[in-house]
């Protein structure tokens, strides 16, 4: 039986959020943000929703799975199971704040208007496209596209060690 409070359980699992647009220093403009799982338990990010998003957004993933919050949405009955995890709004803030005062580490991203409104729908979504200024219907790959590209940025941001929340100790093994 997994030990569903280890890291190895649920290690590598990130959580992909779209927010306000806001520009750091170099002028970038960062639109959507990636963290690892584990940044959901810090104790600056709302709890118990937190921890509630956590478990769910960690049940049966992949180590490495990138899981957007619209995907948490889809599968909480298009968000109306929202209520009985938790205030996925006020955690994304706590989340963003965090990043900015460099409690937790992040992967900072500046999606493309496509791109980010694939993360921020489902796998099947009509999505305004400005080159064409007319709707266009993506599909599952589509989004998949996407994913893959922000999971390879994330390998090259991890090539010297993974996103953690910064001011919190790893966890020991067991």
């Amino acid at each position: 039986m997994p030990n569903h409070g280890s890291e190895q359980s649920t290690g590598g699992v990130y959580l992909l959020f779209a927010h306000e647009a806001y520009y750091p220093a170099h002028g970038q403009e960062i639109n959507t943000s990636l963290v690892a799982a584990a940044s959901l338990l810090h104790p600056r990010v709302r709890q118990p929703d937190g921890t509630r998003i956590h478990e769910r957004l960690t049940h049966s993933r992949r180590p490495g799975e990138i899981v957007p919050l619209a995907t948490l949405t889809h599968e909480l009955d298009g968000g109306t199971l929202w209520p009985q995890v938790g205030d996925w709004a006020a955690v994304t803030a706590d989340l963003l704040k965090l990043i900015h005062d460099r409690g937790c580490d992040a992967l900072s991203l500046g999606l493309p208007p496509i791109a980010r409104a694939l993360v921020c729908s489902g796998p099947r979504s009509e999505v305004y496209d400005p080159t064409t200024e007319g709707y266009r219907v993506f599909g599952p790959a589509d989004r998949i596209e996407v994913l893959v590209e922000i999971g390879k940025q994330l390998a090259r941001t991890e090539a010297g060690r993974p996103l953690w929340p910064g001011d919190m100790p790893l966890p020991h093994p067991h």
